[in-house]
């Protein structure tokens, strides 16, 4: 696959997740069923295991080394923290308060981590205020 049809790829996918992710956080803290369904639950696997497969494409493809790369490093680092407050914020078990902060935070950290993709420097959006 050349790399614009794998950038497409990675950029759509970008969307789908962010979309599901908003949809599910917004679902479970208005208690909405749908949310824990098959589908609910299987979907986001499939597209976040395309995103990082096209992501880590791209990275080879332009020869990226996130040792080297500060801000492939703070994507990386952005999307461990995502996942961490992602899996809290989707945590139905825990009470809607705290799954409504890690919710809003989560969603944050997407932003963040696509500024950073889109500006190439690791401060992302926060280097618009300095």
């Amino acid at each position: 696959m050349d790399y614009y049809s794998i950038k497409t790829v990675h950029q759509t996918t970008v969307v789908l997740s962010m979309v599901g992710f908003f949809a599910r956080g917004a679902g479970g803290l208005a208690g909405a069923t749908w949310v824990r369904s098959r589908a609910a639950k299987t979907i986001p696997h499939i597209v976040d295991t395309t995103l990082l497969a096209s992501a880590v494409a791209l990275a080879w493809q332009l020869g990226l080394n996130p040792l080297v790369t500060p801000w492939l490093m703070a994507k990386i680092v952005g999307l461990l923290v995502y996942i961490a407050l992602g899996v809290v914020a989707l945590r139905l078990g825990l009470p809607l308060r705290v799954r409504a902060v890690a919710w809003v935070l989560a969603l944050t950290c997407f932003a963040y981590i696509a500024s950073v993709a889109i500006r190439k420097q690791p401060a992302g959006f926060f280097g618009f205020l300095v």
